[in-house]
């Protein structure tokens, strides 16, 4: 299903997703003013990911986040594209920063190197736990206007597999790191280029059930898929199959790559791809810019390519929900508070 981008404004976000625009705009001409480019610039040994860690683990304090509202009944879903206007030719460029327990996963420093060098935007779904644990890399890249941030849950789990409070901590623990690295800025110069909170999710694996669609939505997020993927959390995937890949791209597309040090190839795919799509005259922007430019195409599940392709990872990542006791007595779930006064989530009194 579709929904013109005049009601998203309206329905949803529509405060976030100005702010963003406009701070986007006004910092364009300048870049990050926040570091100086030596600061920002790749460095030996940050790609890859390190086993064994488990200094990250705890999931963030408690805190009370920024007002939401749940998201409304025509946006409820998967997002998996945009249509635009005839002549339009906007793509968004998405990439995950996510993060397990039991390691520190990587910075690909040189596909933001890329990106800056280019005036190329992005939208970074990322992790809570990656977030803790690469502060000075999250605080470079929530004060640079040319890339947006989202939610790409706390720990990487198969939400699909979660309930109750487990599922909850899993979308609210992001909430909570960008909200404190963002307070964590050294001044409100910086400050002003991200917005108060991130209004955009991504699920793990590209796996989700109604209920994790319906905790996520009620959070005041969108589901945000793709409707292209680039394939390079796959070693033999190479930069040129990568660049083929997002060459397939049409207006309106929402393309998915990875900068964690698990996106094999993408930083020499990058500036094979993004020249020809120039040339073809795609616009590189952010999801929310290319969710006000038209109208969101919405599926009632998450997958890769078609319909229970993300199933499998239920058998690959078997974190099971709890055995039902028979014998049990039935005990409602509390429901989740979203007072904008105390929406961390907890349990309603």
């Amino acid at each position: 299903m579709a929904f013109h981008g005049a009601t998203y404004r309206a329905a949803v976000a529509i405060t976030a997703v100005l702010a963003f625009a406009a701070n986007n705009a006004a910092h364009a001409a300048t870049g990050n003013v926040c570091f100086a480019p030596a600061e920002l610039a790749a460095r030996d040994g940050e790609r890859k990911p390190v086993k064994g860690i488990a200094t990250f683990n705890a999931p963030p304090p408690a805190r009370t986040l920024a007002p939401f509202q749940p998201v409304p009944a025509n946006l409820r879903g998967s997002i998996r594209r945009v249509k635009l206007p005839p002549g339009k030719k906007l793509i968004a460029l998405t990439l995950d920063l996510c993060e397990q327990p039991n390691e520190v996963s990587g910075y690909d420093g040189a596909i933001f190197d890329y990106l800056r060098s280019e005036n190329v935007k992005a939208t970074l779904f990322t992790g809570g736990k990656w977030m803790r644990s690469h502060p000075e890399r999250m605080a470079q890249l929530i004060s640079d206007p040319l890339f947006e941030m989202a939610n790409h849950s706390e720990a990487h789990r198969n939400l699909r597999l979660l309930e109750g409070e487990a599922l909850r901590e899993e979308i609210l623990g992001p909430q909570r790191a960008f909200e404190t690295a963002r307070d964590n800025l050294a001044n409100d110069q910086c400050k002003a280029v991200a917005p108060a909170r991130v209004s955009l999710f991504r699920y793990p694996f590209g796996a989700c059930d109604q209920e994790s669609l319906d905790t996520v939505n009620d959070h005041g997020l969108l589901a945000i898929q793709w409707d292209l993927s680039t394939g390079d959390p796959t070693p033999a995937q190479q930069a040129p199959a990568i660049a083929a890949a997002m060459s397939k791209a049409k207006p309106g597309s929402i393309l998915i790559a990875h900068a964690n040090g698990r996106g094999h190839h993408t930083a020499e795919a990058l500036p094979l791809a993004i020249p020809e799509l120039k040339a073809k005259g795609f616009e590189f922007v952010t999801v929310s810019e290319l969710l006000a430019a038209g109208e969101a195409e919405i599926a009632q599940t998450c997958y890769d390519n078609k319909p229970g392709d993300s199933d499998k990872y239920d058998q690959l990542f078997p974190l099971k929900k709890p055995a039902a006791n028979p014998d049990a007595p039935k005990t409602p779930e509390p429901k989740a508070s979203l007072d904008p006064q105390t929406n961390d989530g907890k349990p309603a009194p």
